[in-house]
């Protein structure tokens, strides 16, 4: 299955909004294992939007290992800086993080009704 794929500006948002979570998982030497790929299952059931820390390996062996987890997990890849991921996969039952440019388009619909 194929990764879900972000426009720019909800990137952004994401991006934004990850600045203020903490990671969630760490992936340590041994790599994807099916136990570290069900915790960042339960992490993105529960906040849809998670940073990971990896301990080793370069930055092709992380990259790669991004795309294997969203590809896996049905994820957006969001960040990728350094040692820490950002990944994103809404819930498809209650969407928590929502564009905020359907909120601000909303916004300027009722705004020109007023006028």
């Amino acid at each position: 299955m194929p990764a879900l794929t972000l426009t720019l500006a909800h990137r952004r948002d994401l991006r934004a909004l990850s600045h203020g979570i903490r990671p969630v998982v760490w992936i340590g030497a041994s790599g994807l294992s099916e136990s570290v790929i069900r915790e960042l299952d339960l992490a993105l059931k529960s906040h849809e939007l998670i940073k990971i820390k990896i301990t080793g390996g370069e930055w092709e062996t992380r990259e790669a290992m991004l795309e294997e987890i969203c590809q896996r997990l049905d994820a957006a890849p969001v960040r990728h800086i350094g040692r820490t991921l950002v990944i994103y996969r809404p819930d498809l039952n209650e969407d928590r993080i929502k564009d905020d440019r359907e909120g601000k388009e909303d916004a300027r619909k009722n705004s020109r009704r007023k006028k």
